[in-house]
């Protein structure tokens, strides 16, 4: 007999972030799947700050040119050639699901928790993508964090971007990454 919660622990532990991905993206029942896993991330205080915003098909083509106009209004001496980095970047994953954080200013809830449950999500829709197939890699940087961005993705200040997911399908197998030793990173309090 199979026991489901060795399936689960190993699935949990042969997740790894790529950047190689290819078609398809997640189709519509998949997304809806891996939005679900993310809606069952922990969450103080009911205030649901969920918001996710899938960029696929011609809509990454405009979204990619919204982001290359952010980046020379940061800095209109950007260098095409970054220029180009960004726009070949952006447009190789098949979907863009970008992380977006409704906040509730001055509430007993600080904005750091908000923050974080959205986190939480985008970790439970990396592992949801990983089991059904898929895989995909979270990017933050400055168009992450650019006002315009995520304004113009429906999010205005005081809302935010965590970052965004690129989602596809594996392009070849996932690569070996050399797990950190727990023992470097977890130590008991003994008061």
């Amino acid at each position: 007999m199979l026991d489901v919660r060795d399936t689960t622990l190993d699935l949990l532990m042969s997740r790894v972030s790529t950047g190689a991905l290819k078609a398809p993206a997640p189709d519509a029942q998949a997304l809806q799947q891996i939005v679900a896993a993310g809606l069952r991330a922990p969450e103080h205080g009911k205030l649901r700050p969920w918001r996710f915003i899938a960029i696929s098909g011609d809509a990454k083509a405009r979204f990619v040119d919204l982001v290359i106009a952010a980046m020379q209004a940061r800095d209109p001496d950007v260098a095409q050639s970054e220029l180009d980095r960004t726009r070949g970047k952006l447009s190789a994953p098949p979907m863009i699901l970008a992380l977006g954080v409704h906040i509730t200013p001055a509430h007993k809830i600080p904005e750091i928790e908000q923050i974080q449950t959205v986190g939480a999500a985008a970790m439970n829709m990396l592992n949801a993508a990983h089991a059904l197939g898929y895989a995909g890699k979270w990017i933050t940087g400055p168009n992450a964090y650019d006002p315009a961005v995520s304004t113009a993705l429906g999010l205005p200040p005081p809302h935010r971007l965590a970052g965004f997911l690129y989602l596809g399908t594996p392009d070849g197998p996932l690569p070996e990454v050399k797990r950190p030793a727990v023992a470097d990173y977890l130590t008991e309090w003994a008061g």
